[in-house]
């Protein structure tokens, strides 16, 4: 009897334990995945849109990134013309701020509108901001039904979040995201992401990233070239004044 009591024991001691690594396997599996994201002390790059509607036509932005550790980040566009000078700016405690030459001031984006379409792209503010996924959601392990990825499910902390849920499959070698199924309000699955990743100097990036609006079926693809790192911004490039400039 004792030794059936010992033995329960220690199953009960494993499966409690085996919980807690899990748990915190995920964890720092997102951290290293946000940190990955954010290891230039800072980049800058072009970018190009390419909207996509269901029969076909497309649509062609162009813009310069500024970044600058994981919470500085202004978008300025480039083209086309009547585009020209619009521009958001992300700063750290997930403040955000647009502007557009025929409104004069910057102005400032509040949670709500941070769920919107990211000046008509498939991407919501909140997807362009950078604010880290390891601060907005709390990941859980799952079985990954690809051997070289690892799949966790995030789930909000927050009751405003953009997602009800977000499954993520990440590379097990270098543990940069692959894709993700983003899913709505409605607990609907949404949206599907694909990542194409490329190594530069010491640094992953994102070349390519591909979103789909499943219902709508519009899809935007952002495609990054002449990306630079550790040019020492400085950080008056990240102030509201100058989204004016």
């Amino acid at each position: 009897m004792m030794n059936f009591i010992k033995y329960g024991t220690l199953l009960l001691f494993l499966f409690c334990n085996t919980k807690i690594l899990i748990g915190q396997n995920a964890e720092e599996l997102l951290q290293t995945m946000d940190e990955l994201i954010a290891a230039p002390k800072d980049k800058e790059a072009s970018i190009k849109m390419i909207m996509t509607n269901s029969s076909g036509k497309q649509k062609i932005r162009e813009a310069k990134m500024l970044q600058k550790g994981m919470y500085k980040r202004m978008y300025r566009y480039t083209k086309p013309e009547d585009k020209v000078g619009m521009a958001t700016l992300s700063l750290p405690g997930g403040i955000m701020w647009l502007y557009m030459p025929s409104y004069k001031n910057p102005i400032k984006i509040t949670l709500f509108s941070k769920s919107q379409a990211f000046t008509g792209t498939d991407f919501s503010h909140e997807d362009m901001s950078g604010i880290p996924y390891s601060e907005r959601y709390s990941p859980k392990l799952l079985n990954s039904d690809l051997d070289d990825t690892y799949l966790l499910e995030l789930l909000p902390k927050i009751k405003r979040a953009n997602y009800s849920k977000i499954l993520i499959y990440i590379d097990k070698t270098y543990k940069y995201p692959i894709k993700m199924k983003l899913y709505n309000k409605s607990k609907r699955h949404s949206k599907d992401a694909t990542y194409a990743f490329e190594k530069k100097q010491n640094y992953w990036y994102a070349k390519e990233v591909f979103m789909t609006t499943i219902k709508s079926q519009h899809s935007t693809r952002i495609i990054l070239t002449d990306v630079k790192f550790d040019q020492n911004l400085n950080d008056d490039e990240f102030t509201v004044e100058k989204l004016k400039q």
